[in-house]
């Protein structure tokens, strides 16, 4: 399949404007196919050759200003237009096209709770070219005319307000000028939720058998829309830029949502089921502050090339951390952002695949190898860099450069130095400079104090490993006088470095705690003086504010990484102090860590039995505090953890069977999911079990958990059925295929899967090839053997990468995966 260059994109932009799409689709013509009729209006602005893409199961039309073309000369995804005139055109495609089970282009999912058929698109990078013939690239915008033909019953969502003709025939208003990959639709027999707010029509909507779930956060999921709509408007002079505001929950969704204009689409585990934590209800909230954040960055000013798209990401993730933070009840998100987004970053830039935030064009020559971007560094370290440049330069002078942007591009196209440039016209301050520097460099730097006292003063000089300049604050900390053991701020001072003087100077005894980058304001790794590291290991919990606990936290967090804190030292600290931790964010990053990093992978085999038993011990002491009935997050986070930490069966197999935890909670169809899954890693359960479940509970989320537990089964019938589900049979869906991966290895179960090591190489490869993009993605990050942490499973890494060529997306997160399970050796040696 031919992908397009940049060059390419460039030529026909110069050649092309493209001024209207007419887009009729025909949803009742079965369940493999649907049609497609394109009419696209567009002028040459001179004599000329190019090409219109898209992916049709059977082509069947073509006409060019009413001129019958060849449809044999589709190749790949490329129809060539030769012979163009100067001046206006209009090109006719009518072609089936396939549906998918991928979650790209037209993806059809048919609820197993009650038989009903849902589609969506999902179009984004060049998805588009599945469902419709499009001169395909972000900076070729037009209006959209879309109708829809769709079965009774059914209710169809678009970019633009829905209005009902009769006999299934559905006409969407025409959207202004947005990029191709923006256009969407979503159709089936939802459940709606409607409103009004800003005299706009405001809708959410889900399938039907979710109904009762929707409908019991329906009002706080429209009063954080409001909210965030409402913060915006404050923020941004240019007004949302669409008619009408629809927000819909869809089945098997691959990303966490898609910022269609007037059309935002979610993955639907959103819409929740079973009981969820705050910081869980924080996390939807804060995707749909970033969602509608891209409704002006994104949507009404679009990237030009793909390099850009860090600017439409890391501007989400930043705005919608802030916004949520200041227009909600959710007033802790950056201390969230710390725990889940910054190692995220983190990890991303210290591989060898790390990149800019904002990549040379030139290292985005097509669209392929900009799909690999869509990382930690786009998202989570272009939010903290932006986070840092609103630190230097002032949140009024930002949204002043930012309001500039708008109104100068606005349904338009712009790139990074339209950005920069707009930036630098609201501040005195050289942006220029900043953005060579933060946005064109790539790996962490590294910010260490030392700290001394002499002469009643005492002095702390911080060393920079790397090269960009950060504004940051220094806490320090002292031990309160009444206790011993509780920490007290002493002061918070501003540091800059580099600066003009090396040594900070500042009055008193040295403090027992110094904290660089208290308020997480830039993006480093941290690192202490001794007698700080000292007090933080003692004394972590008794520091007063989350946000600082969790810096400290990502402290130990990168030592261990880095080989300068042992995995057992970690643990040690975890046991000491989330006992007593408050912030559900915290609790809930720091057990995933230490499970899913020092007991599995940083840790030797035979010391896992014994990290498993500290994080029991470390739930049941969170599980007592909460005996009272308050801190219900934190109890259901120890709950889930304490499962997942079982060695045995007979605890967790009597809270299955008896229905509920002694003193709660009770068990929901996630946590049952969770502990049968479990017992089926430690070969407490079977088949018979599984399928009863699944009559339980035979929901799309109950497919996934029986699929899940059927691959964890420890019997070689099960593995190689499981396995023969993902590399044989192309049948499974995106989410059954990364339920199963999610099942199949097991660091108990490492004798019984080893001779799959090897095959997994050759398999992915080929189901990726197969399959493509979607599909390799969940193949490299869940189907990849990621328990045998050994220098043979390295070398056979390392060996496939290099003799045999790969999908773009595969290779990258085999690369990733491989740089990983390098660093985990490293640990284990240190």
């Amino acid at each position: 399949m031919s992908v397009l260059t940049r060059d390419e994109a460039q030529t026909r932009a110069q050649l092309l404007e493209v001024h209207r799409y007419t887009i009729d689709l025909d949803l009742t013509r079965g369940e493999d196919t649907f049609d497609s009729r394109t009419v696209i209006h567009f002028t040459a602005r001179t004599a000329g050759n190019t090409f219109v893409e898209l992916k049709p199961a059977a082509l069947r039309a073509v006409t060019l200003d009413g001129q019958p073309l060849d449809p044999e000369t589709l190749l790949d995804n490329r129809l060539p237009l030769t012979g163009l005139t100067a001046g206006a055109h209009e090109l006719r495609v009518e072609a089936a096209m396939r549906y998918s089970r991928t979650g790209e282009g037209m993806h059809r999912f048919t609820d197993p709770t009650d038989g009903e058929t849902y589609v969506y698109t999902q179009l984004f990078l060049e998805d588009d070219q599945r469902v419709f013939a499009a001169f395909d690239q972000p900076d070729l915008k037009a209006v959209f005319d879309v109708t829809v033909t769709a079965p009774d019953g059914w209710t169809v969502l678009g970019n633009g307000v829905a209005e009902h003709q009769g006999a299934g025939r559905w006409t969407l208003a025409p959207t202004p000028r947005i990029s191709t990959y923006l256009v969407a639709v979503a159709a089936g027999p939802w459940h709606s939720v409607r409103t009004e707010h800003a005299g706009l029509p405001f809708g959410i909507h889900c399938r039907r058998s979710l109904a009762p779930y929707l409908n019991a956060d329906a009002d706080e999921i429209l009063d954080i829309t409001r909210a965030c709509y409402d913060r915006y408007h404050e923020k941004f002079e240019e007004p949302y830029p669409f008619d009408s505001y629809d927000q819909a929950f869809v089945p098997e969704f691959n990303a966490g949502a898609m910022e269609n204009p007037g059309l935002v689409t979610f993955r639907d585990e959103f819409v929740y089921r079973s009981a969820v934590t705050d910081t869980e209800r924080q996390t939807r909230a804060m995707v749909i502050a970033h969602e509608m954040a891209h409704m002006w960055f994104g949507d009404l000013v679009t990237l030009q090339w793909w390099d850009d798209i860090w600017l439409n990401e890391s501007f989400a993730e930043y705005m919608g951390y802030q916004t949520l933070t200041e227009a909600t009840r959710f007033t802790e998100t950056w201390t969230d952002f710390a725990v889940t987004r910054k190692g995220w970053g983190y990890d991303a830039d210290q591989r060898p695949s790390t990149h800019p935030v904002a990549p040379d064009p030139d290292a985005v020559p097509d669209t392929a190898s900009a799909l690999l971007n869509f990382d930690g560094i786009s998202y989570a370290k272009g939010a903290s860099a932006l986070r840092q440049l609103v630190a230097w330069l002032g949140e009024k002078d930002f949204l002043a450069g930012i309001n500039t942007h708008f109104a100068r591009h606005k349904f338009a196209n712009a790139t990074l130095a339209d950005f920069i440039d707009n930036l630098a016209s609201a501040t005195d301050r050289d942006v220029h400079a900043w953005a060579a520097q933060w946005l064109r460099t790539t790996g962490v730097d590294t910010l260490t104090p030392a700290v001394t006292e002499a002469a009643g003063r005492w002095h702390v000089s911080v060393g920079r490993q790397g090269s960009r300049p950060h504004r940051l604050a220094a806490g320090a900390y002292d031990r309160d006088p009444l206790d011993g053991a509780s920490l007290v701020l002493r002061e918070r001072f501003e540091v800059d470095v580099p600066h003009g003087e090396s040594v900070t100077a500042r009055p008193g005894r040295r403090p027992a705690l110094v904290v660089l980058n208290d308020g997480d304001l830039t993006y480093a790794k941290i690192r202490l003086d001794a007698q700080s590291e000292e007090t933080a290991l003692r004394n972590l919990s008794a520091v007063p504010d989350a946000l600082t606990r969790a810096v400290l936290w990502n402290t130990l967090r990168d030592m261990v990484r880095d080989g300068e804190l042992a995995p057992a030292a970690y643990l040690e600290a975890a046991l000491a102090h989330l006992p007593e931790e408050t912030d559900l964010a915290i609790v809930q990053g720091v057990l995933a860590f230490a499970h899913g990093q020092i007991a599995d992978r940083y840790l030797p085999a035979a010391e896992r039995p014994a990290a498993l038993a500290a994080l029991r011990n470390i739930c049941r002491d969170l599980i007592r505090r909460t005996e009272d009935g308050n801190g219900t997050g934190l109890r259901l986070t120890a709950v889930r953890h304490f499962i997942d930490a079982a060695t045995q069966p007979d605890g967790i197999q009597d809270w299955f069977h008896t229905g509920g935890v002694p003193g709660g909670p009770e068990l929901d169809p996630e946590l049952r999911w969770r502990i049968l899954r479990r017992l089926a890693v430690l070969g407490a359960t079977d088949e018979t079990a599984i399928a009863a479940e699944l009559a339980r509970d035979p929901s799309a989320t109950g497919q996934e958990g029986a699929a899940r537990c059927r691959a964890a089964l420890p019997t070689p019938e099960a593995k190689a059925a499981a396995w023969a589900g993902m590399f044989e049979d192309d049948s499974l869906s995106n989410y059954l295929f990364s339920a199963t991966a999610q099942g199949f290895w097991q660091p108990e179960q490492a004798a019984l899967v080893r001779d799959y090591i090897p095959r997994y190489y050759r398999d992915a490869k080929a189901v990726a090839d197969r399959r493509g993009p979607a599909i390799a993605e969940a193949a490299g990050r869940y189907a990849f053997p990621q328990f045998a942490v050994d220098k043979e499973s390295l070398h056979l890494g390392e060996d496939f990468l290099r003799d045999t060529a790969t999908t773009p997306s595969l290779h990258r997160k085999l690369a990733d995966q491989l740089d990983d399970l390098r660093r985990a050796l490293a640990v284990r040696g240190t």
